[in-house]
């Protein structure tokens, strides 16, 4: 099923955060909720503030197989919290390098025969699950913008633009890390065309708690982006953490 995109005054928004299984929102949902059927049990990593853990747990949950998330040290966040008190068994490692704490994720997936539920939904599961998702783009859009993070709903927007012979300028705001190895493995060829990156301006790991014409914004994520917004823009809202 389509998420439905609505329009404010001159900005039209793509919801995918009105996507929900399990209690949690969003287009990473749908792409890890594909990614885990059949599985006896599931093994991923996230940062403290990432959604990811909590979005994994949830899945477990509803889908009754164990949990296993490995993360930095430190004082556990809202989303992790969430993830604990849905089962889901929280490992903490030192040092909390996104290198370190992927790779031991991988070696314990192997380990104990699981599936392994990449850090970033770094896969072509998440870049399908998204690219199917392109459809219905109302004429007039002179501009998306959309959220960088890892860099995979960016490559299934671009996959789903080039599907539809879609030439539309792309804005991406970059939360975290340089997205551009990601981008070149999973994006269609000469992805950066079209594409303009720009940092947020804002560190990865402060909160901006916002609500954009009545819908809640994902405080790492989108309601970084709002700055950016103009008429005629198409806001894709990939989604919103459980805790907001």
């Amino acid at each position: 099923m389509n998420t439905k995109i609505e329009k404010y005054n001159n900005i039209w928004v793509k919801r995918e955060d009105l996507f929900s299984i399990a209690g949690v929102n969003g287009g990473k949902v749908r792409s890890c909720w594909k990614l885990m059927q059949g599985s006896k049990g599931v093994v991923t990593a996230g940062s403290r503030k990432s959604p990811q853990v909590n979005i994994v747990a949830s899945i477990a949950k509803e889908l009754g197989i164990p949990c296993y998330a490995h993360t930095p040290c430190g004082e556990l966040g809202e989303e992790l919290l969430l993830a604990k008190s849905k089962g889901a068994n929280i490992i903490q490692e030192k040092p909390g390098y996104n290198g370190v704490i992927i790779s031991r994720a991988r070696k314990h997936a192997e380990q104990i025969g699981y599936l392994e539920v990449p850090f970033g939904m770094i896969c072509n599961t998440s870049v399908e699950e998204t690219r199917n998702q392109v459809k219905d783009i109302p004429e007039g859009v002179k501009r998306i913008v959309i959220t960088v993070g890892s860099g995979m709903s960016l490559a299934g927007l671009l996959h789903g633009l080039q599907d539809l012979n879609l030439d539309i300028p792309i804005l991406g705001v970059v939360v975290g890390k340089n997205p551009i190895k990601t981008l070149n493995k999973y994006a269609p060829f000469f992805w950066n065309k079209n594409v303009t990156l720009i940092e947020s301006g804002v560190d990865y790991h402060k909160e901006v708690y916002s609500t954009w014409n009545g819908i809640k914004l994902d405080p790492i994520y989108e309601a970084k982006c709002v700055q950016f917004l103009q008429d005629g823009d198409l806001f894709w809202i990939i989604g919103v953490r459980e805790s907001v």
